[in-house]
């Protein structure tokens, strides 16, 4: 007896939890290079990539669900940093800890000087937006008459 084959809705859900390719294969391969004591490229196999792919989705899905567990106990929707941090702990992942906190914190710092950056640049355009009179066109006209037209400053 053949195994049933797969409808489109499977094949489709299936390749929507998939991780990206792409990124499996960076991370394992720089994780790799790290533990190679001589440097080498080290080659990975299609097959040891799926395999590594399908192991962090599964434990992605393992950890999500510990932390939702944590989060429905604190009669909360929104599940936090704190929760899946207590949830690495409940699943026995303890020494994930660490280095993600400082993840997280290093990427809070980041995003925290783009958003100063990005307000920074908007309240520039908007001063000097404010300085430059604009027409009812939209466009801006600095010493001209209502038509746009440059005037001549008089002494």
């Amino acid at each position: 007896m053949e195994p049933p084959t797969p409808t489109v809705v499977e094949k489709v859900v299936a390749e929507a939890e998939e991780l990206p390719k792409a990124i499996v294969r960076r991370v394992v391969k720089d994780k790799l290079s790290q533990l190679s004591q001589n440097g080498a490229d080290i080659q990975v196999l299609k097959d040891s990539l799926l395999a590594f792919s399908e192991s962090a989705r599964i434990f992605i899905h393992y950890l999500s669900a510990t932390a939702n567990d944590i989060c429905k106990e604190s009669k909360r929707q929104t599940i936090n940093a704190e929760d899946v941090f207590k949830a690495l702990e409940e699943i026995e992942f303890p020494e994930f800890i660490a280095p993600l906190r400082a993840s997280l914190e290093e990427f809070k710092q980041k995003n925290a000087k783009r958003k100063s950056d990005s307000s920074k640049a908007k309240e520039a355009k908007k001063s000097k937006t404010e300085e430059e009179p604009v027409t009812e066109n939209g466009e801006s006209h600095e010493n001209g008459d209502e038509d746009g037209n440059t005037v001549a400053d008089e002494e």
